[in-house]
């Protein structure tokens, strides 16, 4: 058990999580950040869109921004899962780890991410961050002008429209669940998009790499990746424990700073935005968050009496 109160416990070791740590060792602040190594992106092979490391692996990526961090020794990396935060007096909270561990820190930052369920179709996951995505915007340039399956049960007429961009040949499956309004299907056939509503009985190829989506019926239709729809939800449940307010789309409530209606309890990356979702982006949100955190930080040292 530790007796030190530390400035800020970040949670999660993302691209936000760690701009937030590096923002906040550069400001001299003592910065906890917990990362138990269980990234939803742990099954994707590149990431695309960061500046400079267009292409990069995840987990280098990771690598990368642990060694940025290393310079500074008021930050230290733990590798652990935080299981409870709970308010100790108005200034402080209490962090307590799956092992047994207890840490005290003054402010908080929830950048854990996200976790994902994907569609409830056989070998769906044998195909997940190789030839099917969730982002074309990560992942569309890898797929140009592929023959491209869409299987979402929902935002599916917003993920056709967004993947023609890099294909044209697009088959939409909505598995016998997902809605398409008849205007929006009289649409998507007008530009050569081909819609099934059957249900999906499974998914055929090798090595991750898709050939084709097998209907109930038997029919085989020949396809080499696509996006879908999964289902997003936080992957810890401290935004909704410690009370942070969620915005239309679930994700945790902030101003500019990752400020939440919760003092001392700041967000950043996927865990706020929900979509859209990339690391450039995740990365961003941890800057501002430690930019928040250092400020308010300052100005209470400062307000005191």
């Amino acid at each position: 058990m530790e007796s030190l109160i530390y400035d800020c416990a970040i949670i999660g070791g993302g691209p936000a999580g760690l701009s937030a740590a590096l923002v906040l060792g550069r400001s001299k602040r003592n910065t906890l950040l917990f990362d138990d190594d269980h990234g939803r992106n742990l099954v994707t092979r590149e990431a695309h869109g960061f500046l400079t490391r267009d292409g990069i692996q995840p987990e280098e990526l990771k690598r990368l921004g642990r060694e940025d961090i290393a310079k500074y020794d008021c930050v230290q990396i733990k590798k652990k899962r935080i299981t409870d935060i709970k308010r100790i007096t108005e200034s402080h909270y209490q962090l307590d780890t799956e092992d047994g561990d207890t840490f005290h820190s003054i402010k908080i930052i929830i950048a854990a991410g996200l976790k994902e369920e994907l569609p409830n179709i056989p070998d769906i996951e044998n195909f997940y961050g190789t030839s099917l995505f969730s982002c074309p915007y990560c992942d569309g340039w890898e797929l140009q002008n592929k023959p491209l399956a869409i299987i979402a049960d929902k935002m599916v007429f917003k993920l056709a429209k967004e993947v023609y961009t890099w294909s044209k040949d697009l088959v939409v499956f909505t598995n016998g669940i997902g809605r398409l309004e008849e205007g929006e299907k009289a649409k998507l056939q007008a530009k050569g998009i081909k819609v099934r509503e059957e249900i999906i009985d499974g998914l055929e190829g090798e090595d991750g790499q898709l050939r084709s989506v097998r209907l109930e019926d038997g029919t085989l239709v020949d396809r080499e990746g696509g996006f879908t729809t999964p289902l997003w939800s936080h992957s810890t449940p401290f935004a909704k424990e410690l009370g942070c307010k969620l915005s239309e789309h679930g994700g945790i409530l902030t101003d500019d700073y990752g400020r939440t209606n919760v003092w001392n309890v700041y967000a950043a990356g996927d865990a706020s935005l929900i979509v859209p979702s990339q690391l450039v982006i995740a990365a961003g949100e941890g800057s501002a968050a430690g930019i928040g955190v250092n400020g308010d930080l300052t100005n209470e040292y400062f307000d005191k009496e």
